[in-house]
């Protein structure tokens, strides 16, 4: 891996056109923003809706990112699939684009057992040049990496760290515990609630969807926390904690954090699943963004 991955790493929507369709001059203009805020870009995750792009979508997203990115910032790609096979597939070719990370989540629908998962991300590992990050989120998947697990892939040498988006600090804690005394393999904070903890507690970057909607104030925490303000980064923290609290309220989080951009007037469409808001959800929305960002 050519660039260290620390600091903040947006996990980025995926901008659309009113068509519904791939808008890759409006993801440009995403990038920056997160740029100049100084955050780095992870890209075809939760947020980017991994889950309802097809696999040419998902190499045009990498491709922009890393282009407009230029070699600034990190550029980390989520390449999980539900088979062994496919994910391989598509991080070959996702490897080629030339992403600093790619991140996989645990194979999801079918239920796993720890061994299984741990040959799945064995087998992913062994096939991949490009050095890899586990990504652990059961509420959306149903299977979950236990701590023994992860210290047990820790041992590969492409597998350099994981992102834990559990939501607890529990399962963020037993990550850290299952690192300790590992080289080069680092823990993600995912949890937008537990971003100064996780630095506080040995996490190299946290991956926000948040920063989507608030670069500057999620990229705070890690900027005072690592000149060594770890007042000023608990504050900025406490800041950013209110409007995740009442933004997530409205509506699954990553559908709010893009209705909360188009409503910002940042032209990236909308979901593409099923997700609806009514006129009080967006109403209410307006609010919480005028409350905290104006």
């Amino acid at each position: 891996m050519s660039r260290k991955i620390d600091g903040v790493l947006t996990a980025i929507v995926t901008a659309f056109d009113n068509d519904g369709a791939y808008n890759a001059s409006a993801m440009r203009l995403q990038i920056q923003r997160q740029l100049q805020a100084g955050n780095g870009i992870f890209c075809g995750g939760t947020n980017g809706e991994f889950f309802v792009l097809n696999e040419q979508e998902k190499l045009a997203v990498t491709e922009t990112c890393v282009d407009e990115v230029a070699g600034r910032a990190a550029v980390v790609a989520h390449i999980g699939e539900i088979s062994t096979r496919e994910t391989i597939r598509l991080g070959k070719q996702v490897a080629k684009l030339g992403v600093d990370a790619v991140s996989v989540i645990t194979p999801y629908f079918v239920p796993l057992k720890q061994p299984e998962l741990i040959a799945h991300y064995q087998a992913v590992a062994d096939a991949l040049e490009v050095p890899l990050f586990l990504y652990n989120i059961p509420a959306r998947t149903g299977n979950t990496l236990y701590p023994d697990s992860v210290r047990t892939l820790a041992a590969h040498p492409n597998i350099i760290g994981i992102k834990d988006s559990a939501g607890s600090y529990e399962s963020l804690q037993g990550f850290l515990q299952a690192a300790e005394g590992i080289d080069n393999f680092n823990v993600l904070n995912g949890p937008d609630s537990l971003i100064h903890q996780g630095f506080i507690d040995g996490c190299s970057a946290c991956i926000s969807g948040l920063a989507n909607v608030a670069p500057q104030q999620i990229n705070a925490i890690w900027a005072r926390f690592n000149a060594g303000d770890i007042e000023g980064s608990r504050q900025a923290q406490e800041n950013v904690t209110g409007l995740r609290t009442d933004l997530y309220s409205v509506a699954f989080s990553p559908a709010a954090v893009k209705k909360a951009l188009t409503l910002m007037g940042h032209n990236v469409g909308e979901s593409r699943y099923a997700v609806q808001f009514s006129a009080e959800d967006e109403q209410r929305i307006r609010q919480i963004v005028n409350q905290y960002l104006q």
